[in-house]
């Protein structure tokens, strides 16, 4: 990117600070992409992705969903109700989750980690650790700096990433703790909609859009347009409309790959009180060793 004849590097926000599993895929994506682009990190999402919106970052890469513990509803409430993003690529990242503390003989009171990785560990939790308070931060890599700040005899061990507990003079406990080896997280580079176009062959279109939901069948018949041209339903997501009780948006990723995608994109516009396409964009699985 040039400003006033000089060469500037991009920028991409994403949730921090550094060592969260955000930042990881981020740096993943920068390196397999070969893209000259500077990480900032922000202490939430929603900052992330404000950030773009007002041009304070280039991009966001955030979080949309985990496949053990759902949506990321912040993420879907934003785009939802901006004109001003869209999703530009989808990256699916293989989670981990690590116990790490200052000491490996330490008797584990206290855990601190983001409410996500809590609940991908829920077993091994009540496994080993069934005694210890758990106490949510507001990302992996800040349960990492609170227990690297505290004395070594504290009791105290996080669940972050390897990268976050090094960073902080963490040493493993026990690594890959979550519940499901097929732990994984869907990721968004999300830019402003006026510099990105779709690329040449997607795989996915997402689309947002809301359903009178006081007409019977309503949802059923937007259904039954995507399934009578056999457009392929990767994901359906719900999420309050905000404006009454009992309004609600729905999320569609559809398989961009159908020939009559474009046809049941037009059929479902004429059944939804508005529609908005949030984007059509590559999905990567990325390797996280």
């Amino acid at each position: 990117m040039y400003e006033e004849g000089v060469l500037v590097k991009e920028t991409m926000g994403v949730l921090g600070p550094a060592g969260t599993h955000s930042e990881a895929a981020a740096r993943y994506l920068v390196e397999w992409q070969k893209l000259d682009r500077e990480i900032v990190c922000y202490g939430d999402i929603g900052a992330c992705l404000h950030a773009v919106e007002t041009g304070a970052v280039d991009a966001a890469f955030v979080p949309v969903e985990n496949s053990l513990e759902g949506a990321i509803a912040v993420t879907l409430d934003v785009l939802a109700h901006t004109d001003v993003l869209r999703v530009n690529r989808e990256v699916i990242w293989p989670v981990h989750n690590y116990l790490m503390a200052r000491r490996a003989d330490v008797e584990i009171r206290t855990i601190y980690s983001h409410a996500q990785p809590i609940a991908q560990c829920g077993t091994f939790l009540l496994q080993y650790c069934p005694q210890a308070e758990l106490i949510k931060t507001a990302s992996t890599a800040r349960a990492a700096e609170m227990v690297g700040a505290l004395p070594v005899d504290a009791g105290a061990a996080a669940i972050c990433t390897r990268r976050a507990g090094v960073l902080n003079g963490l040493v493993e406990i026990a690594g890959r703790i979550e519940d499901s080896g097929a732990n994984c997280t869907r990721f968004f580079e999300v830019v402003r909609a006026q510099e990105t176009s779709p690329p040449a062959a997607p795989d996915t279109v997402l689309l947002v859009a809301q359903i009178d939901g006081s007409r019977p069948g309503a949802l059923y018949n937007v259904l039954g347009e995507f399934a009578r041209r056999e457009v392929n339903l990767t994901r359906i997501e719900s999420r309050p409309a905000r404006t009454e009780l009992g309004a609600y948006l729905f999320f569609f990723d559809l398989d961009a790959h159908s020939d009559a995608a474009e046809e049941a994109i037009a059929a479902v516009a004429r059944r939804s009180i508005w529609l908005k396409e949030l984007g059509r964009f590559p999905v990567h699985l990325a390797h996280n060793e």
